[in-house]
Order: structure tokens, then sequence, then C-alpha cells
């Protein structure tokens, strides 16, 4: 899921599984903390079951190289929307060029949503409002009790969990 505020229940509906993977990261890159488990979690004979492809990756190289990857590894790959599989130890042209294909709109379409955010960051600008970017996560309040809470010691992870924030966000409010 791209953000905090998108339910999984509507990717997961009507999907069996053994492990369920959620990342609440847009899939802009590989580097997302769920991802990494479930590429760490499968083996062979397992079935990656994914609600669309731009949940896995937004790019075409990096959609690629993981299906590639897993393939190899004889991970099988399922994509629920587009209605696609690719099964370890085979090859269908006709499937890997739609999935190409699929995967560069996917990564159009990103590039379109980045274009159109730069353009009202300048219009906001060039109108004198000033652009501040996202709200902070936590308020004057909530940064003092993280502040307090980490210079005790605790745990990171737990901490980032409980304020509902990434690790990375974190540390950025304690430095």
């Amino acid at each position: 899921m791209s953000s905090l505020d998108q339910n999984a229940e509507r990717q997961l509906d009507g999907i069996y599984s053994d492990k369920v993977f959620t990342d609440k990261a847009s899939g802009k890159d590989t580097n997302r903390p769920q991802l990494q488990a479930a590429l760490n979690h499968l083996r062979a004979g397992d079935t990656l079951v994914v609600h669309s492809m731009d949940r896995l990756a937004r790019n075409v190289e990096d959609m690629l190289r993981l299906v590639r990857e897993m393939k190899d590894r004889g991970v099988s790959v399922e994509f629920i929307k587009e209605n696609m599989s690719f099964t370890a130890g085979s090859d269908d042209p006709r499937s890997i060029l739609m999935f190409t294909m699929l995967s560069a709109f996917a990564q159009f379409e990103r590039s379109l949503i980045r274009e159109r955010q730069r353009e009202g960051i300048a219009l906001a600008k060039a109108k004198g409002t000033v652009y501040k970017g996202r709200k902070p996560a936590l308020n004057a309040e909530r940064i003092a009790q993280l502040r307090e809470q980490a210079a005790t010691g605790a745990n990171r992870t737990k901490l980032a969990k409980e304020f509902g924030i990434s690790r990375e966000t974190l540390y950025q409010y304690i430095r």
C-alpha cells in the first residue's frame, strides 16, 4: 500500500495465503521492509501472490528483476488484478511481453504523478504560497514524548511502532 490510510482488506479480499506481508510504503523502489521480509521468507515451490503489479514495483527494471530472481529460485509469482502468473521453470514469451508492457505503464504512471506533483509545488510557490511539504507526523508534545523515551534507551523499533512512524522518521525526530 502506498499510504498509511489505505486498507489492505480490499487487496486481500478472496485471497488465501499462509503468510501476509504488508508494507505501507510506495512501490517506487524495492527497499521496503516487508518486501524484503517476503523475499527472504520465500522458498522453492512457494508462490508469491501480489494484488497488482504496481504493489510489487513501479519501474520496469525492478519488476523484471524481482520476477526473474524469484523464478530462478523456484518461486512462482501471481498477480491477481492482471490475472498473470509466472511459474518457476517455464517461460511464455507472450506473457513476458505483456508483463514488460504493463510494467512500463506502471512506471509511466508513477512519472506522471511525480510530474503533476512538481507542477503543483511550483505553482504554489509562484503564487507566493509557502510550500512546506507533508505535515509532520507528530505534534510538538508527541515529539517531546518520543525524545524523552528515546533518551532512556527504549527500543527504537518499538518506539516507531508505538508512535506510528517509520524508524527513519524516528531518527529524524531524535537527532
